[in-house]
């Protein structure tokens, strides 16, 4: 049996030493899976990820039990600078990009001390043919991008590090359904041919479990339901929750469910 990549047990994070934010989260993330992180707004999504890439301690956050163990080594409150040269690289949901640099200063940023130039360009070669557009705009500043352009851009400039796992933290915010689409699966294309590992935040379920292997629903810093894409998919609580559907098949908002009384707990 495969070992997991990344094992998180029963972690807590606690932001300003007062509220508690994530508590007793347990996940794995096999190697090769997109696994995906799902949940409302304020669920605790991206503060799992920034704790998973040592990013929690910019936002005053702690983590004050459990583990993070990337290919069996403790790495729960490690500097974020250390991850990317172990193999884990997040592309965040804010400060995506520098945005007074041009695309090409941007992929060349991350990796600038650490390889030669010749290995730079190929790896900018690498990304750009993920994103042909990025090629095109080479010389572009990176303010003067779209919102589509500078989410592919941040995506690329992790790809640039080599990463073996890369967290992708709300892909879609703020972008057109069908942009996030093709860059969804340009992420499964990414996965397919450089055998990268990807643990996605996101808040649409829908456009998550089109590609997902495995998914984890978290509600008030808890995780509350997992299982396959498929399980997850066929949940009626995820269907009227998170996908918008009632059992009787009709779209309803949140708005109109959010009384709904649900179970204590999601497993069984």
């Amino acid at each position: 049996m495969t070992e997991p990549l990344l094992v998180v047990d029963t972690l807590e994070v606690v932001y300003q030493r007062a509220i508690t934010a994530l508590q007793g989260i347990s996940l794995t993330v096999a190697p090769q899976q997109i696994v995906g992180i799902l949940g409302s707004n304020g669920a605790g999504k991206s503060t799992l990820l920034r704790a998973i890439s040592g990013f929690h301690g910019l936002d005053d956050a702690r983590i004050t039990d459990g583990s993070i163990r990337f290919k069996g080594e403790r790495i729960d409150n490690r500097a974020p600078h250390l991850l990317p040269k172990l193999g884990v690289v997040l592309v965040p949901e804010r400060d995506k990009v520098f945005p007074n640099l041009s695309v090409a200063e941007n992929l060349l940023v991350p990796v600038a001390r650490r390889v030669g130039r010749a290995e730079g360009r190929r790896r900018e070669s690498q990304a750009f043919e993920f994103f042909p557009r990025l090629a095109a705009l080479r010389q572009r500043t990176a303010g003067l991008l779209s919102g589509g352009e500078r989410q592919m851009l941040a995506i690329a400039a992790a790809l640039v590090c080599q990463p073996e796992l890369l967290l992708v933290d709300e892909l879609s915010l703020g972008l057109a359904p069908v942009v996030v689409e093709g860059i969804y699966q340009t992420l499964v294309r990414i996965r397919s041919t450089l055998a990268l590992t990807l643990l996605l935040v996101e808040q649409n379920a829908a456009l998550a479990l089109a590609v997902v292997d495995h998914g984890y629903v978290l509600e008030n810093g808890r995780i509350v339901l997992d299982g396959t894409a498929r399980r997850l998919s066929d949940h009626p609580d995820v269907r009227e929750f998170y996908l918008g559907q009632s059992q009787a098949g009709q779209r309803r908002s949140y708005r109109s469910v959010k009384q709904y009384r649900r179970q204590r707990r999601w497993y069984g």
